[in-house]
């Protein structure tokens, strides 16, 4: 199914998707004095949470702890899929946690392994996002263009719509 189908049939089930089939977000704390930067998400759709190891020191995990609003962007692998999120951060130390989603990617950055003392993950709550899904088709893209030249409408090229939980 195209994403745009996806997400006009169930958008929050098309961006848990795209979180667990992306390699990396851009997430930010508000009020962190940083940018939005590269993490590597681990979707948890059962518990509605995105997480994200860290280290304890980091601008990321040090500004959760002083401001929980926070933001993630996402752009799928093949560009055709973009969320703009909105959500609560904290930082949580579950061994649990750490345990359910521990890799050898992860286990590169932490040589301590999961007992590392500076080891974290941040927890992100979604409470609202922006989702827009286009089309994947370039026959459907040129259609598009080629009408919108002709009879002056914009092309229909995708589709957007927002959640909130």
């Amino acid at each position: 199914m195209s994403e745009v189908k996806d997400l006009k049939v169930n958008a929050e089930q098309a961006l848990w998707d795209q979180i667990a089939d992306v390699r990396d977000v851009l997430l930010g704390a508000e009020g962190g004095g940083s940018h939005l930067q590269p993490m590597a998400p681990q979707a948890d759709p059962l518990r509605q949470t995105i997480w994200f190891y860290t280290s304890k020191t980091t601008d990321l995990a040090v500004a959760a702890l002083n401001s929980p609003a926070a933001k993630l962007c996402l752009v799928s692998n093949d560009r055709d899929f973009h969320a703009s999120v909105d959500g609560v951060l904290s930082v949580h130390h579950d061994p649990a946690t750490i345990e359910q989603f521990w890799s050898p990617v992860v286990a590169a950055w932490y040589p301590a392994g999961k007992e590392d003392v500076d080891l974290t993950m941040l927890s992100f709550k979604p409470a609202s996002a922006g989702l827009w899904a286009s089309t994947d088709s370039a026959i459907k893209f040129g259609w598009e263009i080629a009408k919108a030249n002709v009879t002056g409408h914009l092309p229909d090229l995708g589709f957007h719509t927002t959640i909130e939980w």
